[in-house]
């Protein structure tokens, strides 16, 4: 599979019995939408919900940390995913939280390959494609999750790529929380970015049809922002969420020397230590 399929594809597959559809709609902290209620009402048939907001490293302070092996595996089996299941991760957010919980089932090795619903719920939707209502409880599957931790970029890689430059870090947040301007919606956190690092608006990927932008458009985006297609990436945001959706732009254009910051700037923001840039790139 590709890392997008199209609403097309997904409906003609429908039904297949290696095929797992997971709903991984996830909110900012503060917005009024209950993603597991919403869920319920109406969600693709044949779907899960994933629960990503809770799919995180319990003991981590940081939201949406990378949760132990034993939990993710406790998840997935409980989401009824075996070795050779067919993912499709899709959302109803305007964060397009799909892309982080795509990143994370590769990440940690699970089924036979993952992809992100193209558009998503409300494409799905638009079209006048049919929905389920309800809880949905599947039959336990039986894979295993082992995190790969060389994918993974950690606090003391950004910090030391402050003073060696081997990789650009490109920021997802909106530009007013990127430059200082806007607060940041966790309390008591700093606001600004890490030294050094570009910006572009994970929103500037889609289309008015909640679809990614063509090729052409993605490349003239990264390089738009500052970025050296031709040069290591890592990508950050607020909580590791949608770094997810840069990274996976970046992917789709055959680019491969990418990492993630998983912390990103609920980490660096919270620690008093680290340094803070504010205004333009």
């Amino acid at each position: 599979m590709t890392i997008f399929v199209s609403t097309e594809w997904l409906a003609a597959e429908l039904g297949k019995s290696d095929l797992r559809i997971l709903d991984a709609s996830l909110f900012l902290p503060g917005t009024p939408r209950d993603a597991r209620a919403e869920f319920e009402a109406a969600h693709i048939p044949g779907a899960a919900f994933l629960d990503l907001d809770t799919l995180a490293d319990p003991i981590d302070p940081a939201p949406h940390s990378l949760p132990p092996d034993a939990l993710m595996t406790q998840r997935v089996q409980a989401l009824g995913i075996d070795a050779d299941s067919r993912i499709i991760l899709y959302d109803n957010s305007p964060i397009r939280s799909a892309a982080r919980a795509w990143w994370m089932m590769r990440l940690y090795g699970v089924g036979a390959s993952a992809a992100i619903l193209d558009g998503g719920l409300p494409k799905w939707l638009a079209e006048g494609r049919s929905t389920d209502s309800g809880a949905a409880i599947p039959a336990p599957g039986t894979a295993v999750a082992r995190i790969d931790r060389a994918q993974v970029r950690t606090k003391a890689d950004l910090r030391a790529n402050i003073d060696s430059g081997n990789a650009q870090v490109l920021d997802a947040r909106g530009a007013g929380r990127f430059t200082g301007t806007e607060a940041e919606p966790r309390p008591g956190m700093a606001s600004g970015h890490i030294p050094g690092s570009r910006n572009l608006p994970y929103s500037a990927l889609f289309a008015a049809d909640n679809s990614l932008k063509s090729p052409d458009e993605l490349r003239a985006l990264y390089e738009g922002a500052g970025i050296d297609l031709n040069r290591p990436v890592i990508t950050t945001c607020g909580s590791g969420v949608t770094a997810a959706i840069l990274l996976a732009g970046l992917e789709s254009l055959g680019k491969t020397d990418i990492g993630l910051y998983d912390g990103s700037w609920s980490e660096w923001g919270f620690d008093p230590a680290t340094p803070k840039a504010t205004g333009a790139a």
